[in-house]
């Protein structure tokens, strides 16, 4: 079984390794959570939900992870390029989370909007994560 918290974790670290990326962050902006304090452009990691497509009961081998992006730039273009820098380093990777096998990441869904209440530029990426079991 491939728990949501070592999916996000192979996923973190899979995004902090790539210097593109980390640029565009400006350094420190991944957060599991994001503080009152927080720099903009950041990273913050959403719903992670686990389903069996067949049944709709619980199975960890097959989840959802959504990140988002969060921006106070003026206009869209900082928020795009975050979006594009995560889907590059992300959409058909293959992550070796423990003993158990391989997890694939497929890019489902993306939106870029701007959040009135927030005054922000907000982006969501979700990625489908299937497990498959070592022969």
């Amino acid at each position: 079984m491939t728990a949501p918290g070592d999916l996000l974790q192979a996923v973190f670290l899979r995004l902090k390794s790539d210097a593109s990326l980390s640029a565009l962050l400006g350094g420190a902006g991944l957060l599991e959570r994001a503080a009152d304090n927080a720099a903009f452009p950041y990273v913050t990691c959403g719903q992670t939900s686990a389903f069996d497509w067949d049944t709709g009961a619980e199975n960890n081998d097959d989840q959802l992870i959504t990140l988002h992006v969060w921006s106070k730039a003026h206009g869209e273009d900082e928020t795009l390029a975050i979006m594009a820098a995560i889907e590059a380093r992300l959409a058909d990777a293959v992550l070796v989370i423990g003993p158990r096998g391989q997890t694939r990441l497929s890019l489902e869904f993306t939106e870029a909007r701007y959040d009135e209440d927030l005054l922000v530029h907000h982006g969501l990426l979700r990625f489908r994560a299937l497990t498959q079991e070592n022969a």
